[in-house]
């Protein structure tokens, strides 16, 4: 279990909406002055619960309108054929998100591209990574949410500090 209180998850909550707020930014907006924001801040980056701090750039406005969830089948399951078909993978820039799935299928793409024939040159790479038995592709017509933002209040009432 976790050991973050209000104030952690205060902190994280305001970063998720505004990872550019500076430190006296941070602190006027979750009640705490300076130092210990910062201490905080400090030992939340160091304990492993901000992975990065990025700027999410508009997809539509850079040129990659077109997401695709690729559903992939394999008949291979061991260790060896997985950490081939994975270094593949990661290295093909267009995936966003690479999942290993439980149910019918085996792994669960999220792939961003320019347009249909963007896809083709994509989807023609990825068959090439190994051996496998099916892959099935789901274009999304219509992003209706978005959000990078975990549901910290989902936990956060549980934390120590009420």
């Amino acid at each position: 279990m976790n050991h973050l209180d209000k104030f952690d998850y205060a902190i994280l909550g305001a970063l998720q909406v505004d990872g550019t707020l500076s430190v006296a930014e941070l602190a006027e907006r979750i009640g705490l002055t300076s130092t210990p924001c910062w201490k905080r801040l400090k030992r939340l980056e160091d304990e492993g619960y901000l992975d990065s701090r990025v700027a999410i750039v508009n997809r539509h406005k850079t040129g990659l309108p077109v997401t695709v969830f690729v559903s992939v089948r394999t008949s291979q399951h061991d260790e060896k054929w997985l950490e081939r078909f994975a270094a593949a993978v990661i290295a093909l820039p267009e995936v966003q998100e690479f999942h290993r799935m439980s149910g019918d299928v085996d792994y669960l793409l999220k792939v961003v591209t320019t347009d249909i024939a963007g896809y083709d040159r994509f989807y023609k790479k990825l068959i090439r990574t190994a051996n496998l038995t099916g892959v099935s592709s789901a274009f999304s017509m219509e992003q209706i949410k978005y959000t990078t933002a975990l549901p910290l209040d989902l936990v956060a009432h549980g934390s120590t500090a009420g």
